[in-house]
Order: structure tokens, then C-alpha cells, then sequence
């Protein structure tokens, strides 16, 4: 059964959209939501509210790919902008054992997620935005 709560900031006017509506569908975008919401340096955020369309290698059509978070932070002075998915490491690179019944599902999960991440990367690109997948190694997280 998927992880599944609401996310209730201590700082709302931080948040953009609506902060009663925070979605976290994992124990580690829970932990990120209050890394955002209570860091000083952190100027406004919000969670799967970017629209990034992508090519689905699987549909072979146009999708919305919704990344879990968009950020914008005070660094040495300067407003820097990032886009974040938090996946488990294992999810961001190509399964490996192609004898697991599993592998099939596995592999175009991780197409799938590729083609998203390519999309929002550029995205990022054209805008002077940072696009990082963050893993439970990146959240001290065992």
C-alpha cells in the first residue's frame, strides 16, 4: 500500500498554491516538505505544481510529468531555482537483471522516468533553473 498524507506548513505564505493541499506520497517528500518550510534560506515552494510535457516511450504520446517539487532559494546572495524529484536510487538507473519476472515493468518505468527527467532538464536548462533527483542517500536516509 502507497505512503500517503497531507503535508500542513508551519510558514503557509511560503508555499505557492494552495497549502492545505500538499500531498506527500512518501515518508522522504515528507521530510523534504519540512526542510522547505522551515528553512530560513528557502523563499517560496511548492509541490507537484510545475507542468512539464514530455514524449511517454510507452504511449509514444504527450504526458504531464508533475515533479514533486519547485523551489526557490537565497544563495550567496543570489535567487537560485530548482526542481526536485525524490526517487529511491535503484528507480534512477536501468534495472539489471533481466531474468526477474519483474524486468519488463522495471525497464519501462525507467524509460519512462528518463524521458520525464530529460524534459524537466530542459526545461531547467531554458529557464536557468537547476533540476536535481534526489535519493535517500542525497536525504540521509537508510
Amino acid at each position: 500500500m502507497p505512503y500517503k498524507t497531507r503535508f500542513f506548513p508551519k510558514n503557509p505564505s511560503k508555499y505557492v498554491g494552495d497549502p492545505n493541499k500538499i500531498i506527500c506520497r512518501s515518508l522522504w517528500e515528507r521530510k523534504f516538505c519540512k526542510y522547505l518550510d522551515e528553512n530560513d534560506l528557502i523563499i517560496r515552494w511548492a509541490s507537484e505544481e510545475l507542468r512539464v510535457p514530455y514524449i511517454c516511450p510507452v504511449k509514444h504520446k504527450v504526458c504531464m510529468y508533475y515533479p514533486d517539487f519547485l523551489f526557490e532559494s537565497t544563495e550567496n546572495g543570489e535567487v537560485r531555482t530548482y526542481v526536485v524529484e525524490i526517487k529511491p536510487k535503484k528507480q534512477t538507473k536501468p534495472p539489471e537483471n533481466k531474468k526477474k519476472k519483474s524486468y519488463s515493468m522495471e525497464m519501462a518505468t525507467y524509460m519512462i522516468n528518463k524521458s520525464k527527467w530529460e524534459s524537466a532538464g530542459k526545461l531547467c536548462e531554458e529557464n536557468g533553473w537547476q533540476f536535481k533527483i534526489l535519493t535517500e542517500e542525497d536525504l540521509h536516509i537508510k
